[in-house]
C-alpha cells in the first residue's frame, strides 16, 4: 500500500529538527539488543524470559498540559543518550469506574502520551538497533505490526492493562503496541474558545488526535524495531474498536495503515459523533457549571478538580465531534460514499455484548414482562420488534432479550460498519460472532451463560494466563489458539486463513453473508438475523 500523508502540518512531525530542544539523558550501561534509535532518541528496552523485547513507556507527544491542554499532539523533545523505556508511562486521567480492569502503569496523569513496543526475538538491527543475544535475524523493516487500542468508553482504560500485553504477539513474529490516549473531558472537550484558536478551526476529538499521532510516531520510527510501515494493522475494542472505525473515516489518518480489526463498536452507532455546534454549547454549558469564565479560566484548573467536576457533569457528556477537521462529515455518509480507508476489515461481537436484565428492568424474564418492556422501549414499533426478537414461550424470553439488548448496545453499530465496509471498501471483509463464555472463576463463580463484551480480548491476544481470575480450562487454551491464530494471520497478510484453522470465507465474497463462529468448534454460517440489523439500518 502506498502511504500518502494527507494531513496539514507533514514536515511538522517528519522533521526531527522541528522538536525543539533537546533533554540530556543519563547513559546506562549498552545491553545487546536492547537499544533502538527513534526520530527522538535511543530507547532502551527489557528482555523478556520469552525472548520478547519491550520498550514500554516511550513519548510519542509532548505533555499535553498547562496551554497544551485540549490542543492537538503536539512534538516530542528529543533527547540526547538513552532513554531508559523499561517501565509503563503514566495512565490517561481517568475515574475509578470499571472494576476489570488491572493497571501496571506509572499512576495517573494529564502526561499520559506513551506507548509501547514488543519485538519480537529475532529482529533485524534496522537503524540503530541491536541483532540481540545471537538470535536469527530478520531483516530490518519486514515485520508486520499491529497497534491495538484500549477500551473503556473513552473515559478509562490504558495500555498497561495485561490483558492487552503484546508479549505473546510478538512471539508469533509481530511487532505489538499498545497506545495511550487522552480520555473524558481531557480527550473530547469542544468549546467556542478552543475553536477559534484551534488553526484547524475544530475542536474536541482529541484522543483521536493522540491516535492519529502515534501512528505517525509508527510510520516515523517503526523500521527502526525492525517493523514494516506498510503493514501495519490498527485494532481495539468498545472504545478501542470504536476509534478504529472513526481512524478508517478520517482524512487525518486513514492513510497511515494497512489493515483494521474491530472488538464490539463503531462510531456509527456506539458513541457517534455529534456537531461541533451542539458540542460547544455543552462545553459552555460546563464552563459556567464549573464556574470558569474563560479557556485560561479552565486550563488554570487542576486535573484532579476538573476530572471531579467533569463526573458530576456527566461522564458521557462529552462526545467526538464532527468538526470540520478529524471529521469533515459524519462518519456514516463517509462511508456510505466510499470515502474512508480500504484496507481489509476483520470485525465482529460477542452472544451476550447485554444482559436480558436490561430489557426487563428488573422484572422476571416472561413472555408478559418481555411484552411490556419492549412495547415500553418502541412504542408504535414494538409489534415489528417482538416478530424480529420473537419469543416463543417464557423460557426463551432471556436469550431473545439478551440478543436485543446487545444489538442495542454495540451489535448493530458493528454491523453496520461491516455492511458498509463490505459495499464501499473494496477489500474483504471477515465477520465473526464470537460465543466462546468465560468458565467458572477461581474462587468458584459460576461459568457465564454467554460471551460477554470485552470477555474475547484474552483470547485474542494470548492472555489468558495473565487473568487469574478465572480457571481457565484445555478448551479455553483452545479457543484462544484459534482465535489468536486468526488475527496473527490476518495482521501478517490481511486474511484471517491459515494452516490448521478451519475456513473463514470474506462476508463481502458475494452470495450470502458468511460469519464465522468462533467457539471450542469454530466454524462458518450464512448471516442470521440481517432482517433485524437491515431494520435498525432504517432508522
Amino acid at each position: 500500500m502506498q502511504i500518502a500523508f494527507a494531513f496539514k502540518r507533514l514536515a511538522f512531525w517528519l522533521l526531527p529538527a522541528l522538536a525543539g530542544p533537546t533533554i540530556v539523558l543519563a547513559q546506562p550501561a549498552p545491553a545487546s539488543g536492547l537499544q533502538v534509535t527513534t526520530v527522538n532518541g535511543i530507547v532502551q528496552g527489557t528482555l523478556e524470559k520469552s525472548g520478547v523485547r519491550s520498550f514500554k513507556g516511550i513519548p510519542y507527544g509532548a505533555p499535553p498540559v498547562g496551554v497544551l491542554r485540549w490542543k492537538a499532539p503536539q512534538p516530542v523533545v528529543s533527547w540526547t543518550g538513552v532513554r531508559t523505556c523499561d517501565h509503563f508511562g503514566p495512565r490517561a486521567m481517568q475515574p475509578p469506574i470499571y472494576s476489570d480492569m488491572v493497571f501496571r502503569s506509572d499512576g495517573m496523569s494529564e502526561d499520559c502520551l506513551y506507548l509501547n513496543v514488543w519485538v519480537p526475538a529475532a529482529f533485524g538491527s534496522g537503524s540503530g538497533s541491536g541483532s540481540g543475544s545471537g538470535a536469527a535475524s530478520t531483516s530490518a523493516g519486514s515485520l508486520p505490526v499491529l497497534v491495538y487500542f484500549y477500551g473503556g468508553g473513552f473515559v478509562a482504560g490504558d495500555g498497561s492493562e495485561p490483558r492487552y500485553d503484546g508479549e505473546s504477539m510478538a512471539t508469533k513474529g509481530i511487532i505489538a503496541l499498545t497506545v495511550n490516549y487522552r480520555l473524558g473531558i481531557f480527550g473530547l472537550f469542544a468549546h467556542p474558545e478552543l475553536t477559534r484558536e484551534s488553526p484547524d478551526h475544530a475542536s474536541g476529538n482529541y484522543g483521536l488526535m493522540d491516535q492519529a499521532a502515534a501512528l505517525r510516531w509508527v510510520q516515523n520510527n517503526i523500521a527502526a524495531f525492525g517493523g514494516d510501515p506498510r503493514r501495519v494493522t490498527i485494532a481495539g475494542e468498545s472504545a478501542g474498536s470504536t476509534s478504529v472505525s472513526a481512524l478508517m473515516a478520517s482524512p487525518v489518518s486513514k492513510d497511515l495503515f494497512a489493515g483494521a480489526i474491530g472488538e464490539s463498536g463503531s462510531l456509527m452507532g456506539t458513541l457517534p459523533p455529534m456537531p461541533l455546534s451542539e458540542a460547544e454549547e455543552g462545553g459552555v454549558e460546563f464552563s459556567k457549571a464549573v464556574g470558569a469564565a474563560s479557556l485560561a479560566d479552565l486550563r488554570a484548573m487542576a486535573a484532579d478538580k476538573l476530572m471531579e467536576a467533569a463526573g458530576k457533569f456527566g461522564h458521557f457528556r462529552f462526545p467526538m465531534t464532527i468538526d470540520g477537521y478529524f471529521f469533515p462529515r459524519p462518519p456514516r455518509a463517509i462511508f456510505e460514499a466510499g470515502g474512508q480507508a480500504h484496507v481489509p476489515l476483520l470485525v465482529g461481537w460477542n452472544s451476550a455484548e447485554g444482559d436480558w436484565h436490561g430489557i426487563l428492568d428488573g422484572s422476571s424474564p416472561t413472555l408478559a414482562n418481555y411484552s411490556a418492556a419492549v412495547r415500553k422501549l418502541y412504542g408504535a414499533s414494538a409489534d415489528t420488534v417482538l416478530g424480529l426478537y420473537h419469543a416463543a414461550d417464557d423460557a426463551s424470553v432471556a436469550a431473545v432479550a439478551t440478543a436485543l439488548a446487545g444489538d442495542r448496545f454495540i451489535g448493530f453499530s458493528t454491523w453496520r460498519w461491516a455492511n458498509l465496509q463490505g459495499r464501499t471498501g473494496g477489500q474483504p471483509v471477515y465477520r465473526y460472532f464470537y460465543e466462546r463464555p468465560r468458565p467458572a472463576t477461581v474462587a468458584g463463580g459460576p461459568a457465564a451463560t454467554g460471551a460477554s463484551h470485552s470477555s474475547e480480548i484474552e483470547y485474542v491476544l494470548g492472555n489468558l494466563p495473565g487473568n487469574k481470575v478465572y480457571a481457565w480450562t484445555a478448551d479455553d487454551f483452545s479457543v484462544s489458539a484459534t482465535f489468536q491464530g486468526y488475527f496473527v494471520n490476518f495482521i501478517k497478510t490481511g486474511d484471517p486463513n491459515g494452516h490448521g484453522l478451519p475456513k473463514w470465507p470474506a462476508a463481502n465474497a458475494g452470495g450470502k453473508v458468511s460469519v464465522q463462529h468462533i467457539n471450542v468448534k469454530t466454524h462458518s454460517e450464512p448471516e442470521r438475523h440481517r432482517d433485524r440489523y437491515e431494520w435498525m439500518d432504517k432508522r
